[in-house]
């Protein structure tokens, strides 16, 4: 996958900008959540390798700023971009960040490979018993859609999905928590091309918390 710099650099600008405190409603209108979409996207809909806003879980948003200000999440772009970013961020205004995205509609990225989404499907749905490798679904959702702090999957870039599941296996920590070292551990390429795939395509609702 390619890394595009730059859009990190911005990430890091645009969560130091944000000075005012946000409403917490999908129609707030304030220059700092403009400026966080230039660098997820119109619409917070995401861009390579900077992920889909809109429409995740709330708590999984919150969750995630705490722990990049909290220095906990650790892959090379975390560290080099998201720990500065988000070290000034308080526990009101990480509040609000995650409630104005979470409020957004989604869109599914469909981009992934659609000759693998059937053996995504079958991953996602039933595990692999053989290989003790537990459902997806049992986390996440029969739509990928997650729980709480569990985030929501569905129609998030296959790059971006396909890198997480990467960066388990490589030993970071990237997101989430116990089984996900476990499981992606043993995800191979292939598996992870397949999963990837299919949850690109996967459409699913704002979450609601």
């Amino acid at each position: 996958m390619r890394e595009h710099l730059p859009i990190y650099r911005c990430a890091a600008v645009v969560l130091l900008l944000l000075g005012v405190t946000l409403a917490g409603s999908a129609g707030a209108e304030d220059l700092s959540i403009r400026n966080c979409t230039w660098c997820h996207g119109t619409s917070a809909q995401g861009y390579t390798p900077a992920p889909r806003l809109a429409g995740q879980r709330a708590a999984y948003i919150a969750g995630q700023l705490r722990k990049f200000r909290a220095r906990d999440r650790n892959a090379p772009l975390d560290k080099q971009y998201m720990w500065a970013a988000a070290q000034h961020l308080g526990d009101e205004r990480i509040h609000a960040l995650a409630v104005y995205f979470s409020e957004l509609s989604p869109h599914a990225a469909k981009d992934g490979d659609p000759a693998i989404v059937a053996r995504g499907k079958e991953i996602y749905q039933n595990g692999l018993p053989s290989e003790n490798i537990v459902a997806c679904v049992a986390c996440h959702g029969p739509d990928a859609q997650g729980v709480g702090r569990i985030p929501q999957l569905g129609g998030l870039a296959y790059s971006y999905l396909k890198r997480r599941l990467e960066q388990w296996n490589e030993g970071y920590s990237v997101s989430g928590a116990v089984p996900m070292p476990h499981i992606a551990g043993q995800l191979s390429p292939d598996k992870i091309d397949a999963l990837a795939s299919y949850l690109s395509f996967v459409r699913y609702a704002r979450a609601s918390d």
